[in-house]
């Protein structure tokens, strides 16, 4: 169905980041007037201080590690005197300058692609006056007033702060703030074992630094599959980092020579910088949401439904404000959904179980799907499958040991309802289980399809392979 009306239609974005501008290219290809109130940069923090940046930083320290493990595979770097070049060294101004520049780049393509689709960018902060007027306070001091038959709120959310632990920019970090460090951290302590603190420790790991990583839970990576995160705490320590489980940071202190951290426990680390990884807040407080009638749960974030709507006709929301699930592929289709809503398109209402994601640590981990404890759980009738990577010919070859393939598909059945990789590169890998979540195939037709020899791709069909119930 095409869009109804979309040319008489005006829409305000207030945020430019995945679930805003994509939002945006959507709502001018189906005609309609779109103006984009940003503050912070086109491409959000997903583009210019979260997920670029963090993800550059994390292949550089990847790159870095090849150089250390090379002698593995029989081959080593010489001087000019045929000594042998046992390291490597990070020098951090060169890369974070290197990641800035990828990430501004980035915000320019966004911004050039806006541009060249017609939607207006307004460089501000948007408030809501009513559930059709939005004011556009401006960062040149200026005012601007907008009448909107559709707002989308896409405002992102900001790194959790606490009392106890006040970030200063310098030696006590959010994430947001490493890449304006002139030294490398000589021993870092990232408290917080969820993914961007899993992420980053192991980044800064690769790059050089000592990592103290404190966990209040059993394990890192409390919220994944048990399996896939007791592999990575296993090469977190084999590889030199130190883990304090059931470990709850109480404050974070300045010292003469770096910070404190000090546990609930009472037990204190040191360390010369800390990088606190502690969740995120949502950036809805102060901008007229209440005030319109727009619902907020009790953490803050906007309640919408699955295509987008808040509790005030006209009025969507999409991304980490909304608390859905923190991905930047969730925020983008979320607005790509809201406005085809909006603007009359066909719609397909957001479908979690099809959506994949990947945490970039070495190896990386990619679930798509039901998870383990959904079977555990009895919320879906699924057998599991695990097949370690070891066995790989490809695996072999690149030197990989640490890694797997789990497979989850109905009892009886034989359909694939989701699955969990551990390997380099997971986040490939994991495209054609989440083909065959979205699509309903059944681990015959998945182990069916041919892969080249050798692959890692190859452990995927293996496993479903291993999962064929005879007739």
């Amino acid at each position: 169905m095409g869009a109804v009306n979309a040319r008489e239609t005006s829409v305000v974005i207030l945020g430019g980041g995945p679930g805003g501008y994509e939002a945006a290219l959507v709502a001018a290809h189906l005609g309609a007037k779109v103006t984009v109130v940003d503050r912070d940069g086109l491409g959000g923090a997903a583009v210019l201080t979260d997920c670029v940046p963090s993800k550059a930083l994390i292949s550089t320290a990847d790159f870095k590690s090849q150089f250390e493990t090379a002698a593995d595979l029989g081959v080593h770097l010489e001087d000019p005197e045929g000594d042998e070049v046992s390291e490597s060294v990070a020098e951090v101004v060169a890369v974070n300058r290197r990641i800035l520049a990828l990430a501004a780049a980035q915000s320019r393509d966004i911004g050039q692609r806006l541009d060249a689709d017609g939607v207006r960018v307004l460089r501000g902060l948007g408030r809501m006056l009513s559930p059709t007027l939005v004011r556009a306070e401006l960062v040149d001091g200026g005012v601007e007033e907008l009448t909107a038959d559709v707002v989308l709120l896409a405002t992102g959310a900001t790194p959790r702060v606490m009392a106890t632990a006040q970030p200063d920019g310098e030696r006590i970090l959010t994430w947001q703030q490493i890449y304006d460090l002139k030294e490398l951290p000589g021993k870092l302590v990232v408290v917080g074992s969820g993914v961007t603190g899993a992420e980053l420790a192991q980044a800064y790991l690769g790059l050089g630094s000592q990592v103290t990583l404190v966990s209040s839970r059993d394990r890192v990576l409390p919220g994944e599959d048990a399996d896939a995160a007791t592999v990575i705490e296993d090469v977190f320590r084999k590889r030199g980092m130190e883990v304090l489980n059931r470990s709850r940071m109480a404050a974070v202190e300045r010292t003469d020579t770096g910070v404190l951290v000090r546990l609930e426990d009472g037990r204190e680390v040191e360390g010369t910088h800390a990088l606190l990884a502690v969740g995120s807040v949502p950036q809805t407080a102060g901008i007229g949401l209440e005030e319109v009638g727009v619902q907020l749960k009790p953490s803050g974030h906007i309640s919408v439904d699955r295509v987008s709507r808040t509790a005030v006709r006209g009025i969507y929301a999409a991304g980490d404000c909304t608390g859905v699930l923190p991905l930047a592929s969730v925020a983008a289709m979320q607005g790509r959904i809201a406005m085809a809503h909006a603007l009359g398109d066909a719609v397909h209402p957001l479908n979690l179980r099809a959506v994949s994601a990947n945490i970039f640590t070495d190896p990386e981990i990619a679930t798509v799907g039901y998870s383990q404890k959904d079977v555990d759980e009895g919320l879906v009738d699924a057998e599991a499958l695990m097949l370690p990577l070891a066995t790989n010919p490809r695996a072999k070859m690149q030197g990989i040991t640490d890694g797997f393939v789990k497979l989850f598909a109905r009892r009886g059945i034989g359909t694939v309802v989701g699955g969990v990789i551990v390997a380099p590169r997971a986040s490939e890998l994991i495209y054609p289980v989440t083909l065959a979540v979205q699509h309903g195939l059944t681990v015959d037709q998945l182990a069916g399809t041919f892969t080249v020899y050798p692959s890692l791709s190859g452990s995927v069909a293996e496993a479903a392979r291993q999962m064929h119930a005879p007739q």
